[in-house]
């Protein structure tokens, strides 16, 4: 893209660790104005001075994209600091407990679902009604290929991101004719910490992830920002409701 979105500003739930982490840095490199939000404050400061120190321009909010007032709070505090919002990726996501459907508890279905699901739509709810005023705007909610496959001992975060998928076909739907994209990303196995935290580290459980893969390797950060940015850039101007599968070919087996 080469700097194309360099004036825009763009925020990031999630954005911390992992594909939130390079959603930013990759933001940044376009030269968006970047504000990032997670309730992981070492970490998104962090990616911050990062941003900052190579010549970006970014600011961190603590936010948990659970509490509407929270979401409504970020939001504001955007626009009280860059005057408009062009993009939004929403990316704050958990995996949950493992366990089959049985023995889920009520306590991981209910936060993995207010985490993963009613923050995406909180952060949408607020993030709209910024781009409706201003006349326009793109969006891309973090989903999985779990949203669009089964996995054994996720059902959680299976129904979370099968929601987002759904929600995200309503919505890029119900404001299309607002000058509003909203699409979607489908990661496969991604080397992120939540897929270090699953495997726990161990060679027999990577390889196990691995071998999901048919490209062989699990996928990096950066290739899923590379599609997540590229969805909100003038480059996908014709791209809306749409659940782009980013995943080394995963669900196409």
């Amino acid at each position: 893209m080469g700097g194309s979105l360099r004036g825009k500003v763009a925020l990031v739930t999630g954005g911390s660790l992992g594909i939130g982490r390079a959603c930013a840095l990759v933001f940044a490199r376009e030269g968006a104005k970047v504000v990032v939000a997670d309730v992981m404050v070492e970490d998104g400061e962090r990616v911050v001075q990062e941003i900052n120190e190579a010549g970006g321009e970014a600011i961190f909010v603590r936010t948990d994209v659970s509490m509407a007032v929270e979401v409504e709070t970020l939001i504001n505090t955007v626009i009280k600091t860059y005057g408009r919002l062009d993009y939004a990726i929403n990316n704050a996501g958990i995996e949950g407990v493992i366990a089959p459907t049985v023995n889920c508890t009520e306590e991981n279905w209910d936060r993995t679902i207010n985490i993963n699901l009613k923050g995406v739509w909180l952060c949408m709810k607020y993030e709209i009604q910024q781009m409706i005023k201003q006349g326009g705007g793109a969006i891309v909610n973090m989903a999985s290929v779990a949203g669009l496959v089964g996995f054994k001992g996720l059902p959680a975060y299976c129904a979370s991101k099968g929601g987002v998928v759904q929600l995200t076909r309503t919505a890029a739907l119900e404001y299309a004719r607002d000058g509003i994209r909203i699409n979607a990303v489908c990661p496969g196995v991604i080397r992120t910490p939540m897929v270090d935290r699953v495997t726990g580290g161990k060679p027999e459980a990577e390889e196990q992830f691995i071998a999901l893969e048919p490209v062989g390797r699990m996928g990096r950060p950066e290739e899923v920002a590379e599609a997540a940015v590229w969805l909100c850039s003038d480059g996908a101007s014709f791209v809306t409701g749409h659940p782009m599968v980013v995943d080394g070919g995963l669900v196409a087996q």
